[in-house]
């Protein structure tokens, strides 16, 4: 037995509340089961129950045992004077406030049904990659569904709070924030953070100044990436290493807290030197990329807008070094799906929340247009039960399984709540 079991049977009102008494014999009417208390402080506030014909307002405090009261030190606490009930699963001592007033105690397990305690401890002894695994081919469509598009609305929000912080550093520049956060998703997961370490280390105006010529952005980028440090003696290399250094000179540019780049385990076409110079191409060919990328409504939209490739020296090249076989370095349709999960439909969610817009429809309609992400996270779920295979529905199982699975949240999960209920 836990707490959070009894707070979920309190909060839903999962027990019999004809017949209440105190373990006094005293009779308990509820008339408003409180606020759910997430922090410091008694779980319930504001609640409004009636003991022996008495209405009484203030809070609940919930316990395993009674003596649990001791063991917390709440009868020296203040913050628990207001207390009215204390709802314990078992009754094994009488509590008093600090002015030695006795508390009414609720002894909650003659009030439980058996089934749902054998519910709520069959799920949550589950040994499974997830507590629900065996049962959760059980949960109904629409359930499912719905939870689903509550979860993504929840990364969603997770991530805006990510993407406020870049607009607060960014001095209220969506542009700057659009910039960095296309800088860290062009480094993939290996060199993300290392390339939005990169995208920290100068002003976007500088971005807007170089942008109209394809060499400057990227002598730019690979200058502050630290990749024109060797003794490369090729024309295109010398020119870069020439118009950096004019660059950190008039733009007073320096390293400090860039990160390494990986290119160890990557494939050529995912080398940073690649996806830099597609980047610097994408501001090179797109003047109003902000504004196209908020209005952008289909994922066909997006595809149009990204369709770029490197500078012509990379289309030979995978390093500065070594020539290859001459090849179109385009943005691939998958990669710029990665985009638009990570990047574009955050970015638009974020800018209609702070213009006050409602949008998630619109992000609900985009995000079913586009494949479901590959992963072993997503590819286990839907071994479990056929889902529909979008992005919405991949990103929804990432939060679930994360934020809710990996935490036993089984108590704040729709499908734990339906499954508790229904077993």
């Amino acid at each position: 037995m836990q707490e959070d079991f009894l707070h979920y049977i309190w909060k839903h009102k999962s027990f019999d509340t004809s017949l209440l008494k105190t373990t006094k014999g005293e009779s308990i009417a509820i008339a408003n089961l409180g606020q759910h208390n997430h922090n410091a402080g008694p779980d319930f506030f504001n609640a409004q129950i009636s003991i022996a014909n008495q209405l009484w307002a203030g809070n609940v405090e919930i316990h395993i045992k009674s003596s649990d009261w001791y063991v917390h030190n709440h009868e020296v606490d203040r913050a628990y004077d207001n207390v009215i009930l204390h709802v314990v699963w078992e009754h094994d001592t009488e509590i008093f406030r600090k002015d030695n007033s006795e508390i009414p105690t609720l002894e909650l397990k003659h009030y439980v049904d058996k089934s749902l305690v054998n519910n709520y401890q069959k799920l949550m002894q589950s040994k499974s990659w997830i507590n629900c695994e065996t049962s959760f081919s059980e949960v109904d469509d629409f359930s499912l569904n719905n939870w689903l598009e509550r979860l993504y609305i929840e990364r969603l929000e997770r991530k805006s709070e990510e993407i406020q912080y870049l607009l607060n550093s960014s001095h209220n520049n969506w542009e700057a924030v659009l910039f960095k956060m296309l800088t860290k998703n062009f480094g993939l997961k290996v060199n993300g953070e290392s390339f939005l370490s990169l995208a920290h280390s100068f002003k976007f105006s500088i971005v807007r100044k170089l942008q109209k010529d394809i060499l400057d952005l990227e002598a730019l980028f690979f200058g502050q990436a630290k990749l024109l440090n060797d003794d490369v003696q090729e024309a295109y290399y010398l020119n870069l290493q020439k118009r950096y250094q004019f660059l950190k000179q008039k733009f007073k540019l320096t390293h400090q807290g860039v990160l390494p780049l990986q290119f160890f385990r990557l494939r050529p076409s995912n080398f940073p030197t690649v996806r830099l110079s597609q980047l610097a191409m994408l501001y090179n060919v797109n003047t109003s990329l902000f504004s196209e990328i908020i209005t952008a409504k289909t994922k066909e939209d997006v595809y149009n807008l990204f369709n770029i490739e490197t500078s012509e020296f990379w289309k030979s090249h995978y390093t500065f070094s070594k020539k290859s076989k001459t090849s179109k370095k385009a943005l691939s349709k998958s990669f710029i799906d990665l985009l638009i999960i990570n990047t574009i439909i955050p970015l638009q969610f974020s800018y209609a929340k702070v213009q006050g817009k409602p949008i998630e429809d619109h992000v609900f309609d985009f995000m079913k247009q586009m494949n479901a992400e590959k992963n072993s996270i997503v590819s286990k779920f839907l071994d479990l039960k056929p889902i529909e295979k979008t992005a919405l529905t991949s990103q929804a199982l990432l939060q679930l399984k994360q934020n809710y699975c990996d935490k036993n949240k089984c108590l704040q999960c729709a499908i734990g709540n339906r499954l508790i209920v229904k077993y």
